[in-house]
């Protein structure tokens, strides 16, 4: 039997809803499956699917009632009003990513007077914050690491696919980067303790990438490595910035206040008011 968009859509959201599971991505899937943009989907609901697209959207709406997450269903995220490929090797870009690179985008114009930029972005995943960056500041130099090689090779078809000219290096944290300085460091590594395992959806634990969602040491692991490692990668004056779980602030901040005695070390804010970001602007 032929669906209209909305009853499609109806059907798929009590399903979903039944199971706990999150109904917003049923409109993705339908703009995703019907080619509509948001706007043109909502106007043309009553439009009948065709049988490809009515056999693609049931088949999809399964693997979303396994608790996939709807971005891998897809095989894409949007991030900064670009779309990027994700898979099970990387993790699904966030907004409060996006609000890292804003605030590092406004601490670079104050903290330097010179366009072309050496940025490093370690543990890239997809790309996301390498490409952004670059796209965003286009005479910069963005090289970006990833201690796992089926990630890097999405963050270089990201790359490729959004014309981004990043310079890709595999390994862990700061290594590969060790053999010159730098500018801007940015981060979003993994720093969730694994005693918080038991707080998560099983969407994000069954799907994603656990390699880049915990860390050992309550989630600092990576915060104590790069406090360590960056002081002899940075140049003068410096930034670095860090995306860090919202109950991390004071100890991330202890960490690279002892390394960086001299600096201007802030926590920022997320949108929802939590501890999200800490900034260290290292200057002359």
């Amino acid at each position: 039997m032929t669906e209209r968009i909305y009853e499609a859509q109806n059907r798929a959201f009590s399903l979903l809803e039944e199971k706990g599971l999150d109904t917003g991505s049923v409109r993705i899937l339908m703009e995703y499956v019907t080619g509509h943009s948001h706007a043109s989907l909502l106007a043309n609901m009553r439009t009948p699917l065709t049988e490809e697209q009515q056999r693609n959207f049931w088949r999809k709406v399964d693997e979303l009632l396994e608790g996939k997450p709807v971005q891998y269903v897809i095989g894409h995220e949007i991030f900064y009003g670009r779309k990027y490929n994700v898979n099970e090797h990387v993790l699904i870009p966030r907004p409060e990513t996006e609000e890292l690179i804003v605030e590092a985008l406004e601490r670079m114009k104050r903290l330097f007077h010179k366009p072309d930029l050496s940025i490093a972005d370690i543990g890239t995943g997809s790309g996301a914050i390498a490409i952004t960056m670059k796209l965003e500041s286009p005479e910069a130099r963005v090289t970006a690491t990833d201690i796992s090689e089926p990630a890097l090779q999405v963050a270089k078809q990201n790359a490729t696919e959004l014309k981004a000219a990043i310079h890709f290096k595999e390994g862990d944290l700061s290594v590969p980067i060790a053999n010159q300085t730098w500018d801007v460091v940015l981060s979003n590594p993994p720093y969730i303790a694994r005693s918080e395992a038991s707080e998560m959806t099983d969407t994000v634990l069954d799907y994603e990438p656990h390699s880049a969602l915990f860390a050992e040491e309550d989630g600092l692991y990576c915060y104590r490595k790069l406090a360590e490692q960056l002081p002899k990668l940075m140049n003068k004056p410096g930034l670095i910035g860090v995306e860090i779980g919202h109950a991390q602030g004071k100890a991330v901040y202890n960490l690279f206040a002892e390394s960086f005695p001299n600096a201007v070390i802030e926590m920022v804010k997320d949108i929802n008011g939590k501890n999200r970001m800490l900034f260290c602007e290292i200057r002359e």
